[in-house]
């Protein structure tokens, strides 16, 4: 894995994420930005760093680029660690058994149903009178 680029495609909801791997120097940047600054609650960058700690990768041996657009700020941390895994996966494919244990390679298909016609919501309905 010497200077070769691996890249993954991450989506969570709308949340689309592009994460390009390469062993370089280690950093780790979302959006050109450190990955500290751009998630500014304090849970997600620790979510993202419980997902090198499961798999035994450093953060300081791996340089991560990540873009990511859409979504919310958990769905694009989701986005992020799913292309961050296939990525992985890409790199070294021994650990696609520890990937599997922890679902670190399931897509979560879920999104948001949408509004109907002539309802308040997706399934809401707007109030019945009879009279």
């Amino acid at each position: 894995m010497k200077n070769e680029k691996f890249n993954g495609l991450g989506k969570k909801k709308t949340a689309i994420a592009r994460v390009i791997i390469c062993k370089i120097n280690g950093f780790f940047t979302i959006n050109k930005k450190p990955y500290k600054q751009y998630f500014a609650r304090h849970a997600l960058s620790i979510w993202l760093e419980k997902l090198f700690q499961t798999i035994n990768i450093s953060l300081d041996k791996l340089d991560i680029k990540a873009k990511v657009d859409g979504g919310g700020e958990k769905g694009q941390a989701e986005a992020i660690a799913y292309g961050i895994s296939k990525a992985l996966l890409k790199s070294d494919h021994n650990i696609r058994a520890t990937l599997r244990k922890h679902k670190l390679l399931t897509r979560d298909s879920r999104i948001v149903e949408r509004k109907k016609y002539g309802q308040a919501g997706a399934r809401k309905k707007f109030q019945f009178s009879k009279r």
